[in-house]
């Protein structure tokens, strides 16, 4: 899937950020394995107008407000990434591909806690990490806090504030006569020694024999996190965390990363606030590239003629279109006449598909199309496959045929640079001889993998009829209607697009 943007991570940051982008009107693709950092826990704290939510309430609303906006989702966990051009590939555990013009690491961490037996049992229910989160509901307990490191002091003195009741565990972690002094003075205990296991509620089993009983214990896991496939994109890193500017954007040009990926004591409110800012930021970057680019094409607009655009767009590949007739074209013909003995003339050929497959089922088919890159192909093709088709390089705007011809036809012509097409498709009613028909395909709407605010507005088959001004005396209107079609998309996942088809046959001299 091509999208703008990938957010590796459904938590409160990643949607948030999510959010930010889809109501900015960026394509965003989540991807998220479904194992939230706060899983082990019931409710969330702190969160005004949500708190005591549970976290898997908040996940589902937030999937449910950003589905509303069109953003896709997939269950799946990134194995790798590369970047080239102006996007970053991610590849997943599932074997699907995906494609951004940047993605947002908000796929948190996991907390790596102390190897005590017991302890990971209770994590989230009587073993917490965070007094913020979770302190109000034991306040006035018996609560200890198991040191992992000397930052774990501050824990304590946060727990204190909870209740009158406080053991710190050393477990062999060393701590300052400073540190030992301030504790004391506000009569919190401190117990020396490992910590040999942790049972019932919150009981502490030291090495030595020791049994402290307590009624929740706080810790402090080390951060472990979700996104080792940046490594392949260079990102710098800052003690294990992806180290980020103040927009959170990474030393990868394409790669922001949010939420406790960067900011591991994040809360909720903080994560959410976090993915905000970066999602605002990730659109504001994407939307100067997006001006940037605008104004480097008008700058080579203005330089290259309509058939230099053309010539290198053709030229950027092997082969630009799928060499498959087109189905309308393929369908109608058939229904027109037999093709023996009657000519047919093919606006915007291309690489010749339709010309060819005419010319295969007996019509004197020739295509005129202004890449010369183009028409040599179709010439090509048509030599390789002994079909009698005939190819000539041309302007549309100035050229004319030599005679009428029984079936013109113009699938999607439409252009990126200056096209008159509607004068175009005007003239070429005119070749149509008595009795013939003229056949326009159209993009009724942009494919589904791309989208639609990165087009010009479609013409509906009605307003193609409106905009050609046929003679109602002269013509008649046998199709003006919108069709569906299956093909594959660029993730080689099938994929529906929908035609606009206007079919029109000029009545026979004398005909009423």
């Amino acid at each position: 899937m091509d999208v703008d943007v990938i957010v590796v991570g459904a938590g409160p940051a990643g949607l948030s950020a999510t959010l930010m982008l889809a109501r900015s009107r960026r394509s965003v693709l989540v991807i998220d394995d479904g194992r939230p950092r706060n899983r082990f826990a019931a409710h969330m704290h702190g969160l005004v107008g949500y708190d005591g939510t549970p976290p898997a309430e908040l996940t589902a609303r937030g999937r449910a407000d950003a589905e509303r906006y069109g953003v896709a989702f997939a269950d799946d966990r990134v194995s790798a990434a590369t970047a080239g051009g102006r996007h970053i590939t991610l590849t997943t555990a599932g074997g699907a591909t995906h494609r951004a013009r940047a993605v947002v690491v908000a796929s948190g961490i996991a907390d790596v806690l102390p190897d005590v037996p017991g302890l990971a049992e209770r994590w989230g229910t009587t073993v917490l990490h965070c007094p913020y989160c979770h302190g109000w509901e034991v306040r006035e307990q018996r609560l200890g806090v198991l040191l992992t490191s000397s930052m774990g002091l501050h824990q304590a003195e946060l727990a204190r504030q909870l209740s009158d009741s406080v053991t710190v565990f050393t477990n062999d972690v060393a701590i300052d006569s400073a540190a030992r002094t301030r504790l004391a003075a506000r009569s919190v205990t401190i117990v020396d020694g490992s910590v040999s296991a942790v049972t019932q509620e919150a009981t502490v089993h030291l090495a030595d024999g020791g049994v402290v009983t307590i009624d929740a214990l706080f810790t402090a896991g080390t951060p472990r996190p979700h996104d080792d496939f940046a490594d392949a994109l260079g990102a710098r890193r800052v003690d294990d965390l992806l180290e980020v500017d103040a927009l959170h954007r990474t030393s990868h040009p394409r790669l922001w990363a949010c939420g406790n990926a960067v900011l591991p004591f994040a809360n909720v409110p903080l994560s959410l606030g976090d993915g905000a800012m970066t999602g605002a930021a990730v659109n504001a970057a994407l939307t100067a590239e997006d001006f940037d680019h605008a104004v480097a094409a008008a700058d080579a607009a203005r330089t290259q003629t309509p058939a230099e655009h053309w010539d290198g767009r053709y030229s950027a590949a092997d082969r630009v279109w799928s060499g498959r007739v087109n189905a309308a074209v393929a369908d109608i013909a058939g229904t027109v006449g037999p093709g023996a003995g009657r000519t047919s003339l093919d606006l915007g050929c291309g690489e010749g598909a339709d010309v060819i497959w005419l010319a295969e089922h007996g019509w004197s088919a020739r295509g005129v199309d202004i890449s010369s890159v183009a028409v040599a192909r179709a010439t090509e093709a048509a030599r390789e496959r002994g079909v009698p088709a005939r190819f000539e390089s041309a302007d549309l705007s100035t050229w004319e045929p030599e005679d009428t011809v029984d079936l013109v036809t113009a699938s999607f012509l439409h252009s990126t640079v200056e096209l008159p097409r509607e004068d175009i498709l005007r003239r070429a009613a005119t070749w149509v001889a008595p009795g013939g028909h003229l056949l326009i395909v159209s993009h009724a709407a942009p494919p589904p993998w791309s989208h639609a605010h990165h087009h010009p507005t479609l013409p509906t088959p009605e307003e193609e009829l409106h905009a050609l001004a046929l003679d109602a005396s002269s013509w008649d209107i046998l199709l003006s209607e919108v069709r569906e079609r299956t093909t594959t998309g660029p993730d080689g996942e099938p994929a529906v697009l929908e035609d606009g088809i206007v079919l029109a046959r000029r009545r026979d001299v004398g005909s009423t």
